[in-house]
C-alpha cells in the first residue's frame, strides 16, 4: 500500500516538474522571439496600393529593426520609457521604411523616404522636384502582375544613384501639384511609389495624411519581401494558402 502511494506521488511529481519544464520553454522561447522583434526583425504585411509597383497588398515583408537604431517604438506598444533613438543613422534618400504615423503614434505606414532634413520637396504635373531640381524618369514598359492596373509606370533617380519604379495615373490628380515643402531639422518626407493612390507626406495631418515624419517614428527598414499572397487569401482557408500565392515575389529584396 506504502509502495502504492509513494508511486502515485512520484508520478504526480513527475508529472508537474514535465509541466513546470514546458511553461520554462514556452517563456523562454517567447523572450527570445521578443527579442529578435526588438532589435533585429519584424515581419509586418501591407495592407494597400500605396506602394505598387513595388510592394502589393498581401506583401509580407521583413523589416530590420537595428538599421536606424532604437526608439520607444521599436517595442511593443511603444512605451514611452524614453525618447529619441539610441544608436541612430540617418535613412537614405530612396529607402522603403515603416514607421508610426504620427497623428496617432500607433498605425504602422510603409513608404519611401524622399526628402532629408533640410531638403524642398515639390510636385509639378506629376514630375518630383528635390531641392529646385526635377528628378529625372524614364517611362517603362513593364507589365503589372495585377490585370486591371493601367496606370503608366516610371523609373525614377534619386540623387547618388538610387532609382526604383513608380506608378502614375496621370498630371492632374489632387497630389500632382502641391506647394513646396521643406523638411523641418529631425523629420523625414515619405511618399508613396503609387504617387495618385497614397497619402503620404504630401497630406498634412489634418487632412489624414502623414505630414513630416519625426525621426523618432522611425521602426526600421524593409529588406524583402518574404511571401506574398493575392487579397482574396485567408488564414481561415488554408486552401488559398497555395492557389492565391504569388510565388514570383517570394524572396524579393527590396
Amino acid at each position: 500500500m506504502t509502495e502504492n502511494v509513494q508511486s502515485a506521488m512520484s508520478r504526480k511529481s513527475s508529472a508537474a516538474n514535465e509541466f513546470v519544464e514546458i511553461i520554462k520553454t514556452v517563456v523562454y522561447a517567447l523572450l527570445i522571439a521578443l527579442v529578435l522583434r526588438v532589435l533585429f526583425f519584424q515581419p509586418f504585411t501591407i495592407p494597400s496600393a500605396s506602394m505598387e509597383p513595388n510592394l502589393y497588398e498581401g506583401d509580407y515583408i521583413i523589416v530590420s529593426k537595428f538599421s536606424y537604431g532604437y526608439s520607444r517604438h521599436s517595442m511593443p506598444w511603444s512605451p514611452k520609457l524614453f525618447e529619441g533613438r539610441v544608436l541612430e543613422n540617418t535613412p537614405k534618400r530612396g529607402d522603403v521604411v515603416v514607421f508610426k504615423l504620427p497623428r496617432d503614434g500607433r498605425t504602422d505606414y510603409v513608404k519611401r523616404v524622399i526628402g532629408l532634413p533640410g531638403d524642398r520637396i515639390q510636385m509639378k504635373s506629376g514630375l518630383l522636384y528635390l531641392n529646385g531640381v526635377q528628378v529625372p524618369r524614364t517611362a517603362a514598359m513593364i507589365p503589372s502582375i495585377e490585370a486591371e492596373y493601367t496606370a503608366q509606370r516610371f523609373s525614377e533617380n534619386l540623387p547618388q544613384g538610387r532609382s526604383f519604379m513608380t506608378q502614375d495615373y496621370g498630371t492632374n490628380g489632387d497630389l500632382d501639384n502641391t506647394d513646396q515643402y521643406v523638411v523641418p531639422e529631425g523629420h523625414y518626407f515619405m511618399m508613396g511609389d503609387n504617387r495618385d493612390n497614397s497619402m503620404d507626406s504630401r497630406v498634412p495631418p489634418a487632412e489624414d495624411g502623414v505630414g513630416f515624419v519625426p525621426a523618432e517614428n522611425l521602426v526600421g527598414k524593409a529588406q524583402m519581401i518574404l511571401l506574398s499572397w493575392y487579397p482574396g487569401a485567408s488564414i481561415f482557408k488554408p486552401w488559398t494558402w497555395v492557389l492565391e500565392a504569388r510565388p514570383s515575389r517570394f524572396f524579393k529584396a527590396l
